[in-house]
């Protein structure tokens, strides 16, 4: 646990989770196998960061191009998260962490859709850090949506073009009343964002690590709290 005092602690942690199925093969075992164990490394480090006052997280789990992946792998991360909702009807309920889906729910299955509802409807009362879930999700639609509903609105002349601001485009993101990231982390050593939050990336430090997903543990968010505290954010100023 974090005991340095004078760190500051991100409102806002990103997390892009890589590296499952390069672990899985480095073991000479399924790419399912590495999804199994970085699930429960989610749920693991997901309380810790909890407990280090960290107040919004957005772990990224299936993205809108996820899709082309193998059907056996896709139905493999199908079966993860059925039994994932499963338990996360009780997950997290001592923790008090609130839990919320972002994406599109609308392409999973009927029986996935209604245990993420259930599993939000369950969670919406709780107090503590807000767990964002990304599923079926993409930066690129996400603002596509956003711009969709604007148009919209625009049309039947509740709300003039001319006036629309950077918060009435955020109000219309998945992560709507919520601060933007301040820490994206990635991890399996890849520099990318890959169609994640890109809205709200704009000014977010950027994290990468070789580890992992299944790797990652207490310590190694550790040292991306202290590498952020390294970091001199001046937004766009001097």
């Amino acid at each position: 646990m974090l005991t340095d005092k004078k760190l500051y602690i991100p409102e806002h942690v990103g997390i892009i989770m890589d590296g499952n199925g390069r672990w899985a093969k480095k073991r000479a075992m399924p790419r399912s196998v590495g999804h199994t164990y970085g699930a429960r490394t989610f749920k693991k480090i997901t309380r810790y960061i909890s407990k280090c006052g960290v107040k919004y997280l957005t772990l990224y789990a299936f993205s809108t191009e996820n899709w082309k992946r193998p059907l056996e792998e896709v139905n493999a991360l199908m079966k993860i998260f059925r039994q994932y909702l499963i338990d996360s009807l009780t997950d997290f309920r001592e923790d008090d962490i609130k839990v919320n889906f972002i994406g599109d729910r609308s392409a999973f299955a009927k029986d996935i859709i209604d245990l993420i509802n259930e599993t939000e409807d369950v969670a919406k009362n709780r107090k503590g850090m807000q767990l964002n879930i990304a599923m079926n999700y993409g930066g690129r639609d996400e603002i596509l949506s956003a711009v969709k509903a604007l148009c919209t609105e625009a049309e039947n002349g509740s709300i003039d073009v001319s006036a629309i601001t950077e918060d009435d485009i955020s109000r219309r993101l998945y992560t709507s009343g919520q601060p933007d990231p301040d820490l994206i982390i990635r991890t399996g050593g890849e520099h990318r964002l890959s169609n994640f939050m890109l809205y709200q990336a704009a000014y977010a430090e950027f994290y990468s690590t070789d580890t992992l997903w299944p790797d990652f543990d207490e310590e190694e968010f550790d040292k991306a709290i202290i590498e952020f505290n390294k970091r001199s954010r001046r937004f766009g100023g001097v």
